[in-house]
């Protein structure tokens, strides 16, 4: 865990070169032309940096602490409790509650432009192996809020972890599909993850995962789904990062410690 970026995020939005941080909450996106994007958070700080959003944890959720750390001298833990950020379930699916970390409008992903991300994450020893819904980390295409076409809609990328099982997976078209799924223990030890993904709803898309260092996703095809008036996604579409837990409704708690967060913008021959 190094410093994190650019002076604790003390000028985020000069900093990425996005302008107009009015909000930080999806809803209120403003984005504008931004040049290279290079974001590190080791989470050395006295609280929170700006990288992150607030509004899907509880604040006491959320606790820089010295005890579990991939690196440096801090990690973030993550505890959700039941009812944290409580949601109903809609279209038959259960109720969930979950805390997690955002990441900063001005830092969400374009359409067709390739990113890489990389963090640690360590589940202890004790943590619960339940077969109930579980993302770890998730990417999602922006839905403007009161639009109902696409309300409703899972991450078009994520990790979970369910039953012990890790699962790489993509919900396109109300399609769900795993790209990558091993059982094994995962707790113990840090998990060392890197994605490179490029979202868009045509057929040259790309997404690549990484476990501790081990090639676990190599996939080329359509990333996003599609956009217009009918499916109710902008075009073209934005998409937000969150890691954490977020979860079907139960009454144990969990902890995460996360450290090491990094996301550039990848050039164009890269990826």
């Amino acid at each position: 865990m190094r410093h994190a970026c650019a002076a604790a995020f003390a000028a985020i939005a000069v900093f990425t070169g996005w302008s107009g941080l009015a909000q930080e909450k999806p809803e209120a996106l403003v984005c504008q032309t931004s040049p290279t994007m290079l974001v590190h958070d080791g989470f050395e700080g006295n609280e929170l940096s700006r990288a992150w959003a607030h509004d899907r944890f509880a604040e006491v959720a959320v606790v820089l602490e010295s005890k579990v750390v991939r690196a440096g001298k801090q990690a973030v833990a993550i505890t959700v409790h039941p009812n944290d950020v409580f949601e109903a379930g809609q279209n038959g699916d259960k109720d969930s509650e979950r805390d997690e970390l955002r990441e900063a409008t001005p830092l969400t992903s374009r359409e067709n432009v390739p990113y890489e991300f990389s963090f640690s994450m360590f589940f202890p020893t004790d943590f619960p192996i339940v077969p109930v819904r579980l993302v770890i980390a998730q990417w999602k295409q922006y839905c403007p809020e009161g639009v109902k076409a696409c309300d409703d809609q899972s991450p078009v990328l994520a990790l979970r972890y369910i039953g012990g099982e890790l699962l790489v997976t993509q919900d396109l078209e109300r399609k769900h599909v795993i790209l990558f799924r091993q059982k094994s223990e995962f707790r113990g030890h840090w998990l060392d993850f890197r994605i490179r993904a490029r979202f868009t709803p045509h057929s040259d898309g790309r997404e690549q995962a990484w476990l501790d260092g081990k090639q676990i996703v190599n996939y080329t095809g359509v990333t996003a789904d599609q956009e217009g008036p009918e499916r109710g996604y902008p075009s073209p579409g934005y998409f937000f990062f969150k890691m954490g837990l977020y979860r079907n409704v139960m009454p144990q708690p969990m902890t995460v410690y996360i450290d090491e967060y990094s996301k550039r913008e990848m050039q164009a021959d890269e990826f």
